[in-house]
């Protein structure tokens, strides 16, 4: 474990190093850079309660500019044009945004007790399980609600899809909802009676929020996805996590209609 900050941020250099020298950074992108420094300096030392909350307080900010790409400097390019992957869907496209993993990079640095260790089988069991139960919430109640139908696919561009969804889009998400939001409430409410309970459910429904630019059905689909991904968080850690939602999309993405019907 102590290894991770450090292979997590030669990628990051990696990465980013060759989007600057490609051309899709900019200067202003190294203004937000500094800034998750600093709020990561702050939340790492202890001997300051005060600072150490102002930190999260500005890591907070950051993450929700760069979740909705306010911040300059990053231009993340177009790798999937408009296109409907089934005739009666909405058309899709897709971008390689190169501001939204600078959130999951800080949390894995920042806050190393996100990474929950637990067991490989452990892992396993929390995924298959928490995995089916997401499937029956959320894409069974997305075909009860007539966003989705049966639509199996594999489209030109679906290895692309499923190396973004699982590396900027996944493992961002769980780290910040699951990791963050839900690690975070667990560990502050921990003296209350079914805190763990309550961190799942309030992680769950901002995670919904999150979606509400698609309709409220989707906020209510991605709450209750969110509570199949809050459970592998809890017996499985990050890893089942992300495993869940990530496979959760995979069969979105493969077996019904996506993103969703047009309609």
């Amino acid at each position: 474990m102590l290894a991770l900050p450090w292979t997590c941020l030669a990628l990051l250099s990696l990465g980013y190093g060759m989007a600057l020298a490609y051309g899709h950074l900019g200067g202003f992108a190294a203004l937000s850079v500094v800034l998750l420094l600093i709020a990561g300096f702050a939340v790492r030392q202890q001997r300051l309660a005060l600072v150490r909350y102002l930190g999260h307080g500005l890591f907070v900010v950051l993450a929700l500019a760069l979740a909705i790409h306010w911040l300059p400097g990053f231009y993340n390019g177009r790798v999937i044009d408009p296109q409907r992957f089934t005739n009666d869907a909405v058309p899709f496209s897709m971008y390689l945004n190169l501001d939204k993993p600078l959130i999951g990079f800080w949390l894995l640095l920042a806050c190393p007790w996100i990474m929950r260790r637990r067991s490989l089988p452990m892992i396993a069991y929390a995924t298959v399980l928490s995995m089916a139960l997401s499937a029956v919430l959320a894409l069974g109640g997305a075909l009860l609600l007539g966003v989705i139908g049966w639509a199996p696919k594999w489209p030109e561009h679906a290895w692309l899809w499923l190396l973004n969804n699982l590396l900027l889009v996944t493992l961002v998400e769980e780290a910040l909802f699951r990791g963050y939001l839900q690690g975070g409430l667990t560990r502050c409410f921990e003296r209350l009676p079914h805190g763990a309970n309550l961190a799942l459910l309030l992680a769950s429904i901002l995670f919904g929020l999150a979606h509400a630019g698609a309709g409220w059905q989707w906020v209510l689909l991605a709450s209750l996805a969110g509570i199949g991904y809050g459970l592998a968080y809890r017996f499985g850690g990050l890893a089942a996590a992300i495993a869940t939602h990530f496979g959760l999309n995979l069969l979105h993405f493969g077996l019904f209609t996506y993103p969703m019907l047009a309609g």
